[in-house]
């Protein structure tokens, strides 16, 4: 009986004890649901919900909760992660209001979501407007799906009288469709409202830039509507036209074609003579090499891949931070740091010039410059390559002899210039449309036309028997007679003699200089060689290059 009394007396004390935790869970977790109700109350809204109208991707938003009244919850442990601060910076060229953070547990993050999709549910009935949005955003997505399955580089909307959608493919434009102003006007609209980031609020008679990522949903879609797979970004540039409402460009920018990030340049069509000049700029530890080109030339694409090679042949036991507006393309193994869009070209350069800065103390062993863009840039990586550092960047010049003219005139130092030390390579380069193979023309069969005869003025009997022209399309082409394109560089390594002659103004002298002692090759003669193996047409070298029967422009 005493026995009985005893279990009875520990079964109670027991329960009573257990009852004792439960209850202080009960009151420690009653608290902590008092707070986060509190943060709802008033109608106060969660604007980082999924669904709502401040779209930021998954691995962001675990991170962080931002309200309407601007308090701000950050996951402690991640109060220096650059998605975090990225989301400040954005949130703050919105203009929304967003107070300085608190640091909570991962448990309350999750906690405040959990609790926001009960108290704040998205609503189910869509009206007529929503339905409208909706159906542009298909219309957007069904667009960019087409353009990425032509590999098309950039789409074009003019909306005047009526909208005419033209692509960009293999660097020749063409018009694909054709619609009515209301529909081009409201596509517009659908484009910038789908952006992840863009400057403020749309604006039809201002330039305006945005980019909508691949990797998240469309806003206001709830997750429904996505990018092609391929698709990495889409740059989009916003511009008033006289005659007409609006004009959209779009740059897609696509995965890489090598997932397995080899760096393998002669996909691009790099031969072994510029193979090999590559591979000397990467193995030189410090200095400046600069890839130039016009927009659209490929200079993103061969700057990353020799990025890749780089970090591949140094096994990746170097730093290499790069400074891109935006990121174009991942380099695996680099620290790739964006700078978030500004509404103005001055306001760019300032960011640019602040994550620079920050690239440079961050110990780098090679920095790489999306682009150089302004005196501050490039004095930044000079400071970079004077400092011990490996630096590589692309900057708008028409030829590699130029990039040194174009820095010169952008404000940089002559001394600076003229040091072979500093300055190590100038590349420049142009995309040229490749022939198919399988349904090419022998210029033997056009020896009456003009640019056959300037091609037997300018080699011989020798461009006539390996020369050809674009054929009539093929079921291997789609019909064009164009396969892809590819890069065809000039790459000058200069020595103190080159540089000085540029600088001095002397550049019919500089180029003979390089042609003859340094033993160079200009962009005609690259272009010429690829002619005569069948790559590219006639008319593909005298459009980049100039009439074959004149002399060179240098």
């Amino acid at each position: 009986m005493a026995e009985e009394e005893n279990t009875e007396a520990t079964n109670e004390n027991s329960s009573q004890g257990s009852g004792q935790v439960i209850g202080a869970s009960d009151a420690e977790g009653q608290k902590k649901y008092n707070i986060i109700e509190d943060l709802f109350s008033n109608g106060n809204k969660l604007l980082t919900l999924p669904g709502s109208s401040l779209v930021i991707n998954d691995d962001t938003r675990r991170l962080l909760a931002l309200f309407a009244d601007g308090r701000f919850l950050v996951v402690e442990s991640h109060k220096f992660d650059g998605r975090v601060l990225s989301f400040e910076v954005l949130a703050r060229k919105k203009h929304l209001n967003i107070s300085k953070p608190t640091y909570v547990s991962q448990n309350e993050i999750n906690a405040v979501y959990a609790y926001g999709e009960r108290a704040q549910p998205l609503s189910n009935i869509e009206g007529d407007e929503d339905l409208d949005q909706l159906q542009m955003q298909k219309d957007f997505v069904n667009v960019v799906a087409r353009a990425a399955a032509m590999k098309v580089s950039d789409v074009h909307v003019v909306v005047a009288d009526s909208t005419q959608i033209m692509f960009r493919v293999n660097g020749m434009m063409q018009t694909v469709m054709e619609y009515n102003k209301d529909w081009g006007e409201s596509f517009v609209r659908a484009a910038f409202a789908s952006s992840d980031i863009s400057d403020s609020n749309y604006a039809q008679n201002e330039f305006q830039g945005a980019q909508k990522l691949g990797s998240t949903p469309l806003r206001g879609s709830k997750g429904k509507l996505m990018l092609p797979h391929n698709v990495l970004a889409i740059r989009l540039q916003f511009n008033p036209i006289a005659f007409g409402s609006q004009y959209l460009v779009m740059r897609l920018l696509y995965a890489d074609e090598n997932p397995d990030g080899s760096g393998d340049l002669q996909a691009l069509g790099f031969g072994e003579y510029e193979e090999n000049l590559f591979y000397r700029l990467r193995a030189v530890p410090t200095g400046l090499s600069v890839i130039a080109g016009p927009t659209g030339s490929g200079k993103s694409t061969t700057l990353q891949r020799n990025m890749i090679k780089l970090l591949q042949e140094k096994n990746y036991e170097i730093n290499l931070i790069t400074v891109e507006d935006p990121p174009e393309y991942p380099i695996p193994g680099a620290r790739q740091m964006p700078v978030t869009n500004a509404n103005t070209e001055e306001e760019k350069a300032e960011m640019f010039t602040k994550a620079l800065s920050a690239a440079l103390r961050s110990d780098p062993d090679v920095m790489m410059v999306g682009e150089t863009r302004a005196l501050a840039t490039a004095e930044l990586t000079f400071k970079g390559a004077l400092s011990g550092h490996g630096v590589w960047t692309t900057l708008h010049a028409n030829s590699a002899p130029a990039i040194i003219t174009r820095l010169r005139d952008m404000g940089i130092q002559p001394y600076m210039l003229a040091d072979p030390e500093l300055v190590k390579g100038l590349i420049s380069q142009r995309l040229f449309r490749k022939l198919c193979p399988h349904c090419r023309v022998s210029v033997k069969e056009r020896l009456n036309d003009p640019a056959v005869k300037r091609l037997r003025i300018a080699l011989g009997d020798f461009g006539i028997e390996n020369t050809f022209v674009r054929g009539p399309g093929c079921k291997f082409c789609d019909n064009k007679g164009i396969k892809g394109r590819m890069s065809v560089p000039e790459i000058i390594l200069p020595d103190a003699v080159f540089l000085e002659l540029m600088i001095a103004g002397e550049t019919r002298k500089a180029i003979d200089y390089w042609t003859s002692d340094l033993n160079g090759r200009p962009l005609r003669d690259a272009a010429i060689e690829r002619m005569l193996k069948g790559y590219i047409d006639l008319d593909e070298v005298e459009r980049w290059c100039g009439l074959l029967d004149q002399r060179p422009s240098y």
